[in-house]
């Protein structure tokens, strides 16, 4: 990044924090903070180790620091600027979730936009919110916007505030699925039969709630689309499950058709073809339902998280806390852009061209000197795209 572009971005980021009061997180004092500078060193430096009082007035800091990123621990402390962890002497943490676009399974690098990965994104983050509302329970969550790839959860119901590493690994591992054991998720029950000399085994879904529900609405909707489908459709989806030939299939649609009530209540049982296809259509509820966060964030308690209402070094865009009214509608693309930086034009010399979605609008960029709304230049530049241009 060129000095000129360097020097145009801080003063800009200074003119939105002149602009906007940040909020601190609570128990602001007893939290470590760090920041990135605007430097011209290769690479990034972080600044770390302060404590809120080493920083002074947060809006000061900000508007005479403006730094690229800022960020604030997770955990809190009895000395936050202490130079060593150990020497911080550690009270709790909050529990964090990140989910990253660049790392998300169904996210493909170099063909999906930017856009698209923010989509795919938000879905990722409605799987991680039903773990943390239906199965934990969890009341104290913020949902925040992260600026660049993804979103953040910060978790302070005061139940999780003193877990240490290894609790946090366990729910790391369930919001994953991780060694999850489907035998885990069925209930057995001796039953008497009618002129049964020995009690047979009925195997129930618990669908009550946890993976059990998820597994179950994943087979209900597996089985509805196959008994939706004429009889030569439902027999070759069916067989193309592995080990299920022509003979199990048709009795697993027959036993499909005549139970499906049963089914739709957790009964697996209806017959031993349709149990083992249940079993395989279960399987594959991992790879769908799961939350796929970054899971180093959420095991480590000193960890650092941006700080909402600041500005992303990488992207010019807000840092933001979101409502749950707000996820359905939002459009990062649109509503992050930092009402600063709009109503002006800037010059801008493009080195990477190509579309960018930003601000409500498409545009295609070609390599040279370019005049684009501001908060798209500083989008590019911000990105490594671009260098700011003579005016």
């Amino acid at each position: 990044m060129e000095e000129r572009t360097r020097a145009y971005l801080r003063g800009r980021f200074r003119d939105y924090y002149r602009r906007h009061e940040i909020t601190p997180p609570p128990n602001a004092h007893e939290r470590e903070w760090g920041f990135i500078p605007w430097t011209d060193t290769p690479g990034t430096t972080m600044v770390r180790h302060r404590s809120l009082l080493d920083l002074g007035d947060l809006g000061e800091f900000l508007r005479h620091k403006r730094p690229r990123h800022v960020y604030f621990s997770a955990g809190q402390y009895a000395d936050p600027s202490a130079n060593s962890m150990t020497k911080k002497r550690w009270q709790g943490s909050d529990l964090v979730f990140d989910l990253d676009a660049d790392h998300l399974p169904s996210v493909t690098l170099g063909e999906d936009s930017y856009a698209e990965m923010l989509e795919k994104c938000k879905t990722a983050l409605m799987r991680l919110l039903s773990f943390l509302d239906e199965d934990f329970g969890f009341r104290d969550t913020q949902v925040v916007f992260s600026g660049g790839r993804g979103y953040h959860v910060h978790v302070r119901d005061a139940a999780v505030n003193e877990l240490e590493r290894e609790a946090r690994r366990e729910i790391v591992d369930y919001v994953r699925g991780i060694g999850l054991d489907f035998d885990e998720l069925i209930a057995t029950e001796s039953v008497q039969g009618l002129g049964r000399k020995t009690p047979a085994d009925k195997r129930t879904l618990r669908i009550r709630g946890g993976w059990g529900k998820r597994a179950h609405r994943h087979l209900m909707g597996y089985v509805d689309d196959v008994l939706d489908q004429d009889e030569e459709a439902a027999l070759e989806r069916l067989q193309s499950k592995d080990g299920v030939g022509e003979g199990r299939a048709k009795a697993a649609l027959t036993a499909m058709q005549s139970n499906r009530d049963a089914i739709a209540a957790g009964n697996i049982d209806v017959h031993p073809a349709f149990y083992k296809i249940a079993r395989d259509v279960m399987r594959e509820v991992v790879d769908l339902d799961n939350a796929p966060i970054d899971e180093p964030v959420t095991t480590d308690t000193n960890r650092l998280i941006r700080l909402p209402g600041s500005l992303h070094g990488g992207s010019g865009l807000q840092v933001l806390r979101l409502e749950r009214d707000e996820l359905a509608e939002f459009d990062p693309l649109k509503a992050a852009v930092p009402d600063t930086f709009v109503g002006h034009d800037i010059t801008v010399e493009v080195k990477n061209g190509g579309t960018v979605e930003l601000g409500g609008d498409s545009f295609t960029l070609s390599e040279g000197d370019v005049t684009v709304p501001e908060y798209l230049g500083i989008f590019l530049m911000a990105r490594g795209r671009a260098e700011k241009g003579k005016e």
